[in-house]
């Protein structure tokens, strides 16, 4: 009975797996210009296009970042932003409870002994929550992958949700913003004043990770390696 729930889980994947494959959606997701017109063409459900489409990349470990850009260039630069967010999220969130719950013990076979889950596991073991708030602002590690290594930990569903809502926030809004008003209204003068405040909050935040590397004595150089 205990191999189930997993069993049904791998099936139900596969099956997944194959229909977006035959239904061109897997290609779809590496085209950002076919993906921008086709989540176009769906109107006012793109929306919930779009979110499906970014959950089905975090929980497949499918490059996400385009999708960002595509929703700030579909969308528009703050309805684009709001919603490569609360999509990033979600996908984030359905990975955890996929590594939770449903193929616990199948990933643990696979990565348990992956030194990168391995280094996630003992640092939110010694830092809790601080250590996802600097794995999420510097990415020492893939954001993919991290999601399903931070299932396996002991950190609450509802903390790891909100701190990744919050911690991704300004980079998804940067990147969907940037992009859309690039699509908007072209290069120009006011643009680099963006892309200043843009670099200017950008390297606010990488003031985050360092003061918490340095309070709780993690030696970010190690992680890397």
């Amino acid at each position: 009975m205990k191999f189930l729930k997993p069993g049904i889980a791998v099936v139900v994947i596969a099956l997944l797996m194959f229909a977006a494959k035959e239904s061109g959606v897997l290609s779809l997701l590496t085209d950002v210009e076919g993906l921008q017109a086709w989540i176009a063409g769906f109107g006012p459900v793109g929306y919930v296009v779009f979110a499906l489409l970014y959950i089905f990349s975090c929980i497949f470990m499918l490059p996400g970042s385009a999708l960002t850009i595509v929703a700030g260039i579909a969308f528009g630069p703050v309805a684009g932003g709001l919603l490569a967010l609360c999509s990033a999220t979600l996908g984030a969130v359905a990975a955890f409870i996929v590594a939770r719950f449903l193929l616990r013990n199948l990933i643990l076979q696979k990565f348990g002994t992956n030194p990168m889950f391995k280094k996630i596991d003992d640092g939110v073991a010694h830092n809790g929550v601080s250590f996802l708030i600097l794995t999420r602002l510097v990415p020492v590690f893939p954001f993919s992958l991290q999601n399903y290594a931070y299932g396996l930990t002991g950190i609450n569903l509802a903390t790891y949700s909100i701190v990744s809502l919050v911690t991704m926030a300004p980079g998804a809004f940067i990147f969907a913003y940037m992009a859309g008003d690039i699509a908007t209204n072209g290069v120009s003068a006011m643009l680099l004043v963006k892309f200043a405040a843009a670099g200017l909050v950008l390297f606010c935040i990488s003031l985050i990770p360092k003061y918490i590397a340095k309070k709780r004595g993690i030696d970010m150089g190690q992680l890397a390696k």
